[in-house]
């Protein structure tokens, strides 16, 4: 159900995550949010940084808005990403090191490489018991944000093979069974949050891409399993909000994982099963070598690719930002195209002013393009000459 991209030309957005202001110094560890926002200094830091958040993308004329992946904490290079669900939900407990044996997730690097920090802080709970979906809070999350803007708010989540693939299983000792539980504990929590009025939930990194990529075919880890995980995870929410499912090919410190990017053609045929609305495409960083493919396999369902780099600093202009639009639209109806960011560009990945420009191109790169096609385009608060302090 398009309840966010509906009616709209050429919408624009990002994937998730912002860099936080310097003074966010508060984290939420392992408190519930409701707890949490007890506190007066959280509460008042958090909601700062949200609205903080929510403003910039509002200046730079974004049509679709994230809180920023406010919740998570500030560590090396944004584990708390993968660790938040595991942390809160129930049948998870105590914590561990990563390690080979201990779970699938992660790309060993030796010390002396950045990815070896980030293995060495990515501690991640055991599974003793049988999962259900605690306190995540996802819809007291969304509405903190969603109160502070008329913007539709887009909620990300990790997706439940991530997290199954990540901690040692001392309960189901099987893989399959241990997320498709995860999966039925996440279903029932994005449920509340679409009958909480949420109208955009984002289901971030499922492995089907880098699965088809790799040519993996096993029993559990191949890419027909994890559609059929998408499928279950997201059961009953198309009927009431708008499913993202975001594909990228990784961006822990900003690091690319591949020395050079993979195609995403080997896994087309399986994301265009998957129960979405909207797919996206890391396509920026890769020169937009897969958007033909993409425009002929990616049939029913709206495609939203990236304009932008979350691993590079230098902002693109907004002619190369409609070059590569232009070049989608040979393959992808306008009415089908949204644009945005390869990734999310929090995490250690950037600075505020790096990634605020990085909107900004977005939507004066759009309207360039929006104007050829004699579409309505977006008000750029910081692009307005009259208020220019020079």
């Amino acid at each position: 159900m398009y309840t966010a991209s509906a009616g709209s030309a050429l919408p624009t957005t990002i994937i998730g995550s912002l860099p936080r202001p310097g003074w966010y110094t508060e984290n939420l560890g392992r408190r519930d949010f409701r707890e949490a926002m007890v506190e007066r200094s959280y509460r008042e830091q958090y909601l700062d940084a949200v609205s903080t958040f929510l403003r910039d993308q509002e200046v730079a004329g974004l049509d679709i808005v994230t809180d920023g992946d406010c919740r998570f904490d500030a560590d090396v290079a944004g584990h708390n990403w993968f660790s938040y669900a595991p942390l809160r939900m129930a049948g998870f407990s105590g914590a561990r090191a990563y390690s080979a044996q201990g779970g699938k997730a992660g790309i060993p690097h030796k010390p002396g490489h950045i990815l070896h920090d980030v293995l060495e802080t990515r501690i991640m709970p055991d599974l003793v018991g049988p999962v259900g979906r605690g306190n995540l809070q996802y819809s007291a999350i969304w509405k903190a944000a969603q109160r502070l803007t008329t913007r539709p708010v887009k909620f990300g989540t990790i997706t439940p093979e991530l997290i199954a693939m990540a901690v040692r299983d001392f309960h189901y000792r099987d893989l399959r069974k241990a997320i498709m539980a995860i999966s039925d504990a996440l279903n029932e929590e994005l449920n509340e949050l679409a009958d909480a009025g949420c109208k955009v939930i984002q289901m971030e990194e499922p492995q089907i891409h880098l699965l088809a990529a790799k040519g993996l075919v096993d029993e559990v880890l191949n890419p027909g399993f994890m559609v059929e995980v998408f499928n279950n995870t997201v059961r009953g929410l198309r009927g009431k909000t708008e499913i993202w499912c975001h594909t990228c090919w990784g961006n822990p410190a900003a690091q690319r994982l591949f020395a050079a990017q993979p195609s995403y053609e080997p896994a087309l045929e399986a994301l265009d099963r998957v129960d979405a609305d909207v797919i996206t495409f890391e396509t920026c960083s890769s020169g937009g070598m897969d958007l033909e493919a993409i425009g002929k396999r990616i049939r029913d369902k709206k495609i939203c690719i990236g304009v932008v780099d979350h691993h590079t600093l230098q902002v693109e202009t907004p002619e190369q930002v409609a070059g590569l639009i232009r070049k989608a639209l040979q393959f992808i109806a306008p009415e089908r195209l949204i644009l945005g960011s390869d990734c999310g560009m929090g995490r250690e990945g950037m600075s505020r002013r790096h990634a605020f420009y990085k909107m900004v191109a977005i939507v004066q790169g759009t309207n360039l393009v929006r104007r050829e096609l004699k579409l309505p385009e977006a008000r750029c608060l910081a692009a307005d000459e009259r208020f220019s302090m020079v």
